[in-house]
């Protein structure tokens, strides 16, 4: 994608994409919380918990990252040309590593389970956050502009959200009551609760599984972003 004007496509489509991600993540946090106050369950814990899904996460820094992007190259990028600053370079991987998973892991692990959301899950807020987003993403990717040239090093990077995540949860999760059942636990997904079927066990086997998937993703997505730099001659992320 070299010429200036399918950058400057690429990057309204950047815009636009950030706008949709955030809607649908505002329309199922409108949802839960409207289902909260219905059964009067507490608002505190309902916020808390919505925010601790990784798809929320990852489905809001990827909004983030790319508007701060496509900024970046209308404001900056346009004029001076690539490479756009190391820690954006950084970041687009990150985000692209996380949305990947996410679509990866909810669709052949998770669709068709109804998640502990505190409400039903919005048709066309979920396709986005599950299946539209990562999608673009992986696009992004592999046909979008080209910027740095990202180093190995980036792989161990990406990893520490992910890992960071997944203490926050297993600390959380025995500490916080389940507003919708009443159980002493609360878990985002159904394969981070020790408490089902395999127990601590199950719980660990699926962490190692994902950290595996991760690292392969990010691994992937470094790869993919080195080959089509080198391809362009784009500046090294040292």
């Amino acid at each position: 994608m070299p010429s200036t004007r399918n950058r400057v496509i690429w990057n309204l489509l950047r815009l636009a994409m950030s706008g949709v991600i955030v809607a649908a993540v505002a329309a199922q946090f409108a949802s839960s919380v409207d289902v909260a106050a219905a059964y009067d369950r507490d608002a505190a814990t309902t916020v808390g918990n919505f925010f601790s899904f990784f798809t929320i996460l990852s489905n809001l820094a990827a909004a983030a990252v790319l508007m701060w992007s496509s900024l970046w190259w209308f404001s900056r990028g346009r004029r001076t040309g690539p490479p756009e600053p190391r820690g954006l370079a950084i970041a687009v991987a990150c985000v692209t590593s996380y949305m990947i998973v996410t679509g990866v892991v909810y669709n052949a692990l998770l669709r068709g389970i109804e998640l502990p959301q505190g409400s039903v899950a919005i048709p066309w807020s979920n396709e986005v956050l599950h299946l539209i987003g990562p999608a673009f993403l992986l696009l992004d990717l592999v046909i979008g502009p080209v910027g740095r040239r990202l180093g190995w090093r980036t792989v161990p990077v990406v990893l520490i959200f992910p890992i960071v995540w997944v203490a926050y949860t297993l600390v959380r999760g025995p500490a916080t009551t389940n507003p919708a059942t009443g159980d002493p636990w609360w878990y985002p997904y159904p394969f981070l609760d020790p408490n089902g079927p395999g127990g601590a066990a199950s719980v660990a086997w699926y962490i190692l599984a994902i950290a595996l998937v991760i690292a392969l993703v990010a691994t992937g997505v470094v790869w993919v972003d080195r080959r089509r730099s080198a391809q362009n001659r784009a500046p090294r992320v040292a």
